[in-house]
């Protein structure tokens, strides 16, 4: 089990990103969060296998079909076991 954190950067607010990322999560058993940041971005947090993990990416990558990724980051982070794929639907900071 591996936990990475993604930001994705680009035209990904708008299009469906999140439910697409939540739905593409639950097909491969990666459990996490996704939310939109407040500077245009998406915010992923995803738990699974290492090869699991480098297939969400790659998707992460494309997005949905509305969806235009200019680039990603990815970094390792701690494991906090997650139940589910979730969408955070606002930031309470903001």
């Amino acid at each position: 089990m591996k936990h990475i954190n993604i930001k994705v950067i680009g035209k990904v607010q708008g299009v469906f990103f999140r439910a697409s990322t939540k739905a593409v999560a639950d097909q491969m058993g990666v459990k996490g969060l996704v939310k939109n940041e407040k500077d245009g971005s998406v915010y992923i947090e995803a738990e699974a296998d290492a090869i699991t993990l480098e297939m969400f990416v790659e998707w992460c990558n494309e997005g949905p079909e509305k969806a235009k990724v200019e680039s990603i980051v990815v970094e390792d982070g701690e494991i906090k076991n997650y139940r589910n794929f979730e969408v955070v639907k606002k930031n309470l900071l903001w």
